[in-house]
C-alpha cells in the first residue's frame, strides 16, 4: 500500500502541481459520481430482481442491450475524437462552437436514423414485435443520451457538470423505481423510468452548455460535418466492435437462450461492471483530455505518466478483485435474494476479464491520445472477428458460462495485443 501511494504522489509530481489539481479535481468529481452510481445498484438491482423476478429482468436486460447498438451509433467516435478536439481548443469559443454544432447535427442526424431502424426492425422480427411497447420506451435512452454533451464537459475538463447532472438522474430513476415497481406486471416502467431520467439529464445538459457555457447553436457547413465525421470514424468503427463482444454478450444468451438464464446472466454482468467502473471510469474521463494536452506539449512527459496511471490501476486490482472474488456467493446473494450458481460462477469467470481491462486500460486509452486510431480501430475490429463466432458458439455450448468465458478470452487477447504493440512504438522514456 505504501508503494501504491508513492507512486500516486510521483505521477501527481509528473503532471505538475497545476495540471495534477486539476486532474485529482475532476477525478474527485467523476469519483463521487461513480460512488453514487456504486450504492444504488446495491438498493435498485436486488429490488428489481425480487419484484419482476429473473425472466422480465432478463427481458429487460435483453431491451437495454438492443438499444445499445443505437447508441452506438448516436455516439459515433465523438466520445473521443470531439473530447480531444475541444480540449486543444477550449480558450477559443468559436472554434468550440463551431464543433459543438457540428457534432450535435450529426447525432441528432443519427437519432432519426436509428429510429427508423428501429421500427423496421421491430414491424419484421416476429421476437421483438411481440414486445413493441418494451423497445419503444427504451428508445427514449438513446434520445437522452444523444443529447447529454459528456464529450463537451470532458473537452472543457468540467466533469462537475457530469457528476452533478447523472447524480440528479440516478436519484430520479432510483425514486421512481421504488415508487412505482410493485409488481412483475409493472416492467414496462422501468424502461419508461428509465428513459425519462435520461431524457431529463439530457436537456438539463444542453441547457449549461447553452447557457452556463454561452456557447450557441449554428447551422454548421458540410465541411465541418465532413470533418467531425472523419474525425470520429476510426473510434467509431472500434466502438462497434468492441460492442460485438461486449453487448452482444447478454443479446446473444437472450437469443439462443431464454429470459431466465440472460436474466441470471446479466446481473453478473452488472455486477462485474460496477467492479469495473469504480473508481477507474473516473481516473479515465478525467485524465483523457489532460494527458491530450500534456501529450502535445511534451510526448516523453505524457507517456511516461500513462506508464505510472497504467501501474497504480494494476495494483489497485490487485488489491480489490480478489476480495470480490472470494465475496462472490455473499454478493450474489444481496443482489439476488439467493445464492444462484448461475451468477457466482459468471461473476468470478468476468471478474478475471476485468482485471485484464484495468491492467490495459490507459494503455489503450494513450494509442488515442497519440492520434493512433487506425492501429486503436485494427486492434478491436481483429478481436471483434475473433470474438463475435466465439461468443456465439460457446454459448450454444455452455450456454450463459459461455459468455464468460469467452470474454475472459477475449479480454486477455486485447491486453496482449496492447501491449505488444505499444511496445512496438517505442516512445521514448522522459
Amino acid at each position: 500500500m505504501k508503494n501504491l501511494i508513492r507512486r500516486i504522489k510521483k505521477t501527481y509530481a509528473m503532471a505538475g502541481a497545476v495540471e495534477g489539481r486539476i486532474v485529482i479535481n475532476n477525478v474527485a468529481s467523476l469519483s463521487w459520481l461513480q460512488t453514487i452510481s456504486y450504492i444504488l445498484p446495491l438498493i435498485i438491482i436486488p429490488y428489481l430482481f425480487r419484484v419482476i423476478g429473473p425472466e422480465k429482468f432478463g427481458l429487460i436486460a435483453f431491451a437495454q442491450a438492443f438499444v445499445q447498438y443505437f447508441m452506438i451509433l448516436t455516439d459515433y467516435g465523438f466520445s473521443v475524437s470531439a473530447t480531444k478536439e475541444i480540449s486543444l481548443c477550449n480558450e477559443d469559443k468559436t472554434k468550440v462552437g463551431k464543433v459543438y454544432s457540428a457534432v450535435m447535427t450529426i447525432k441528432v442526424a443519427m437519432v432519426l436514423i436509428s429510429l427508423f431502424l428501429l421500427l423496421g426492425i421491430v414491424n419484421l422480427v416476429p421476437k421483438f414485435g411481440n414486445d413493441w411497447i418494451l423497445y419503444a420506451l427504451s428508445f427514449g435512452v438513446v434520445i437522452g443520451n444523444a443529447l447529454f454533451p459528456v464529450w463537451f464537459f470532458q473537452g472543457t475538463e468540467s466533469m462537475t457538470y457530469i457528476a452533478n447532472l447523472n447524480i440528479i438522474g440516478e436519484f430520479i430513476y432510483a425514486a421512481l423505481i421504488l415508487l412505482f415497481i410493485k409488481h412483475p406486471h409493472d416492467y414496462l416502467m422501468i424502461p419508461l423510468i428509465t428513459s425519462g431520467s435520461s431524457l431529463i439529464i439530457g436537456l438539463m445538459g444542453q441547457y449549461v452548455v447553452l447557457n452556463r457555457f454561452k456557447i450557441s447553436f449554428q447551422l454548421p457547413g458540410e465541411h465541418e460535418l465532413i470533418k467531425q465525421l472523419k474525425a470520429g470514424w476510426n473510434v467509431f468503427i472500434s466502438v462497434v466492435a468492441i460492442n460485438a463482444y461486449t453487448t452482444t454478450r447478454v443479446f446473444a444468451v437472450g437469443l439462443l437462450t431464454n429470459n431466465t438464464v440472460t436474466g441470471f446472466y446479466s446481473i453478473a454482468e452488472k455486477i462485474a461492471n460496477v467492479a469495473q467502473t469504480f473508481p477507474l471510469s473516473s481516473f479515465s474521463q478525467a485524465i483523457f483530455p489532460r494527458l491530450s494536452k500534456i501529450y502535445d506539449k511534451n510526448k516523453s512527459k505524457a507517456f511516461e505518466m500513462m506508464q505510472q496511471i497504467q501501474m497504480i490501476t494494476v495494483n489497485i486490482s490487485l488489491i480489490f478483485l480478489p476480495i470480490i472474488f472470494i465475496l462472490a456467493p455473499f454478493i450474489v446473494k444481496i443482489f439476488c435474494g439467493d445464492t444462484y450458481p448461475e451468477v457466482v460462477t459468471s461473476l468470478r469467470l468476468l471478474l478475471i476479464s476485468v482485471f485484464f481491462i484495468s491492467a490495459n486500460a490507459f494503455r489503450v486509452q494513450f494509442l488515442l491520445v497519440c492520434g493512433k486510431t487506425k492501429v486503436y480501430s485494427q486492434i478491436h475490429i481483429t478481436m471483434a472477428l475473433m470474438g463475435l463466432p466465439l461468443i456465439l458458439l460457446l454459448i450454444n455450448y455452455y450456454s450463459y458460462m459461455g459468455a464468460a468465458m469467452a470474454t475472459v478470452a477475449i479480454e486477455g487477447g486485447i491486453l496482449a495485443m496492447t501491449y505488444f504493440t505499444v511496445r512496438k512504438f517505442r516512445f521514448p522514456s522522459a
